[in-house]
């Protein structure tokens, strides 16, 4: 019996944009989610009055006006500038490549010979057509910045050696010859004044959301009750695998309360050797300038993703590309359902872009 307008299966950014303008609309609206609370993977939890990020940081940064008063007119977001670190075998280096960085690795103090520098170890190399992700990195910047800020830490997010990645994985490096530490370009850069969660309950004040439902177990009843559904799982497990399953990476976080008021002074450290088995520390109180006597870390592990476990991020080499087109061209006929988001995009979304993109499905 369809008693829905839209069913939308996935409480994260996309579901959450959609069901808010969907119900402006007039449509009646019901967002189910297998886990236990709202908001996907933007979710903080509240630890000694720290917003904790359950599923990683989550920086929000864009160039769209229209993208920054949306957000805004929920909650309104601070002046927190994304300027990460790197430890690199105990020593600090500024990120992303820039002045500050230079001068950490080589001393130098102009563009001049910082350019100098990463020109002459790149023409050292005489690496023509790059065939892989190291042979990518090292024609773009050297063997330094390669060696001490890219290679452990691409290997470990990827869970491959560099020379197996294809090289489009990096298509430019962002190097700055100028002593600038922020992260981004946009214009627009903020954490939610209270955490990600006031932007989920104000998106979804009004509208019938059920926790702790996966669709799979009944998705035939799930089916059947609205006009139209809203998917933004796994776009091959919506297909039953059909084709195959396609390569996602996973994530897995160890949260801890230290009884001390400031641990690192940054909020972002990421850590480029190998041998360190975790990719960051994220101290969650400096994303919104706490001053709690209490902090709380997360230590942040690459993970190869198995079913069961949550898929963070596509692999987007070739093989599953041309797997996904498979899937893309089922979707394509699909009457009923509407496919968004990372998962059911299979590509890697930035929480501008999930909101973008939800905005025009509902258009």
């Amino acid at each position: 019996m369809i008693n829905y307008d839209y069913l939308i299966v996935g409480a994260g950014l996309f579901g959450a944009v959609f069901a808010h303008e969907m119900k402006k609309k007039g449509k009646k609206c019901l967002v189910i989610d297998k886990r236990k609370h709202s908001g996907g993977n933007v979710y903080c939890e509240n630890v000694e009055g720290i917003n904790v990020h359950q599923y990683g940081a989550h920086i929000f940064h864009t160039n769209d006006k229209e993208i920054w008063d949306y957000v805004n007119s929920f909650v309104e977001f601070n002046r927190y500038t994304n300027s990460p670190m790197a430890n690199y075998k105990g020593k600090l280096f500024n990120l992303p490549f820039n002045m500050n960085t230079f001068y950490q690795l080589w001393g130098v103090k102009t563009p001049k010979e910082a350019q100098r520098k990463i020109v002459e170890q790149v023409e050292k190399l005489a690496i023509s057509t790059p065939s892989n992700l190291e042979e990518q990195a090292l024609s773009l910047v050297g063997t330094d910045i390669y060696e001490k800020l890219i290679k452990g830490y691409t290997e470990k997010q990827w869970g491959r050696n560099a020379t197996e990645l294809p090289a489009f994985i990096i298509k430019r490096l962002p190097v700055r010859f100028t002593y600038d530490n922020n992260y981004f370009n946009d214009k627009y850069q903020g954490i939610p004044v209270g955490g990600y969660n006031k932007l989920i309950d104000g998106l979804l004040d009004g509208i019938e959301v059920r926790l702790g439902i996966d669709f799979f177990e009944n998705r035939e009843k799930w089916m059947g009750i609205a006009e139209k559904v809203v998917f933004t799982g796994k776009i091959d497990e919506f297909y039953d695998f059909k084709f195959g399953d396609l390569e996602y990476r996973s994530l897995r976080f160890e949260h801890e309360v230290l009884n001390e008021e400031n641990f690192q002074g940054n909020a972002v450290i990421n850590y480029t050797a190998f041998d360190v088995p975790y990719t960051r520390i994220i101290e969650h109180k400096h994303f919104e300038f706490g001053t709690q006597s209490k902090t709380v870390i997360t230590k942040e592990y690459p993970a190869k993703y198995e079913k069961g476990k949550e898929a963070y991020y596509p692999v987007n080499d070739e093989r599953n590309m041309e797997l996904f087109t498979k899937y893309r061209d089922l979707a394509k006929e699909e009457k009923k359902v509407i496919f968004g988001g990372r998962l059911a995009e299979y590509r890697y979304y930035d929480m501008h872009q999930v909101l973008a993109a939800a905005l025009k499905a509902t258009r």
